[in-house]
């Protein structure tokens, strides 16, 4: 099989929040989604789905839980039951129903910091504290978790602590032996951990996920990890995800915490996603190789090309966290660039302590788009 990734694909038109955030002369790079077309298998499971014209309440569909089960096990040697497994309609909704489900008003909540912005709205959400630690940025760029400052952020009444691997926006894929210590921390302290994985399909060569509910049966009693085909299919809008879910007991509270005010999941999205996950693997497999190549072209253009600016190799997501603090730019940096390169990306202060001064980029996109962007970003700053 061959995928055209190079083939530009037009949103304009399509309603899509990435490309109706910032006016038609600027390139968006900030909403993390790509701008490639889905895998043919899922293109064609829907035209098939709605070519029957009937669109009713959907059934959970026969094989999906094996295809779950059958691709953690494939991709990441996770093996779990179709007990585990709870279908519900985005990752957002899952940590924020996690953190219902396992907490009191007045209890903590552990984010570690420059993060995904909406777990910043999870307390709150669910009448909690917020407690912070900020991860460390070492001199290659690259970030570390400091376990002293992990473990002093605690309280007696901590009770939930939302993971983020790989990480957004930094591109970390956590090792093993952070995980263990992690895990180890938090067990201690009978802290649930409640793990977004959902870029655990997106991990580059040279690293590899774990999903730290799979270390040992000790951790997965205490873990809800949240998966979804969207980011890595491309299918996002689709609004399908599963959480994991081990311990029977924690499964239950899970669910109980639902009480009607979160539904399922969509009947098409219950089609791309066993669509996706039974035949997308050859799509996905090509797909590595193409961002691999935007990342490393993109990390060369910004480290020797554009004036003050500076990126590690983030080791998974298609998110480059670019740190522009040595520009000397005139404001935001994500304002500067919007203005005047007229690309558009993500401000670093939206993922809290240590963001900012940094913007996101979406490296998820065809070269001839990525390199109009690099372009504009270098002229801008040699103008300036």
């Amino acid at each position: 099989m061959t995928f055209n990734f190079d083939e530009p694909v037009n949103r304009r038109d399509s309603e899509c929040v990435k490309w109706h955030t910032f006016e038609e002369d600027v390139i968006p790079m900030g909403v993390a989604d790509m701008d490639f077309k889905s895998p043919q298998p899922v293109i064609e499971a829907l035209l098939c789905r709605v070519n029957h014209g009937v669109f009713g309440y959907p059934n959970l569909p026969e094989g999906i839980e094996g295809a779950v089960i059958d691709w953690l096990y494939n991709r990441h040697g996770w093996l779990v039951s179709q007990e585990d497994l709870i279908f519900i309609p985005g990752v957002v909704p899952g940590f924020n129903l996690a953190a219902h489900a396992v907490t009191r008003p007045g209890d903590g909540v552990i984010l570690q910091t420059p993060t995904y912005g909406p777990f910043f709205q999870v307390a709150d959400n669910a009448d909690l504290v917020q407690q912070e630690m900020e991860l460390t940025v070492e001199k290659n760029g690259q970030y570390s978790i400091d376990f002293d400052k992990f473990k002093a952020c605690m309280t007696g009444r901590s009770r939930v602590f939302m993971l983020c691997n790989p990480q957004n926006p930094t591109g970390r894929v956590f090792r093993k032996d952070e995980l263990e210590r992690l895990a180890e921390i938090c067990l201690r302290n009978n802290i649930i951990i409640c793990a977004d994985e959902i870029h655990s399909d997106l991990v580059f060569s040279e690293s590899k996920h774990i999903p730290i509910a799979s270390i040992s049966p000790e951790i997965s009693s205490q873990t809800i990890t949240l998966i979804a085909p969207s980011k890595t299919f491309n299918i996002a809008g689709l609004h399908t995800s599963v959480a994991v879910i081990q311990n029977e007991k924690l499964r239950t509270k899970f669910n109980s915490a639902r009480k009607g005010l979160m539904g399922g999941v969509n009947l098409l999205g219950f089609t791309a996603a066993m669509a996706a996950y039974q035949e997308g693997l050859p799509w996905l497999d090509a797909l590595m190789i193409y961002l691999e190549s935007n990342r490393d072209f993109l990390t060369r253009a910004v480290n020797e090309e554009i004036p003050g600016i500076k990126m590690a190799k983030p080791e998974g997501t298609y998110l480059a966290w670019l740190d522009c603090r040595e520009a000397d730019l005139p404001g935001r940096p994500g304002k500067v660039f919007r203005k005047k390169a007229h690309v558009g990306m993500v401000d670093g202060e939206w993922f809290g302590k240590g963001g900012k001064g940094f913007v996101r980029l979406n490296f998820g996109s065809p070269r001839s788009m990525l390199q109009d962007a690099v372009e504009k970003m270098k002229e801008a700053l040699l103008k300036s």
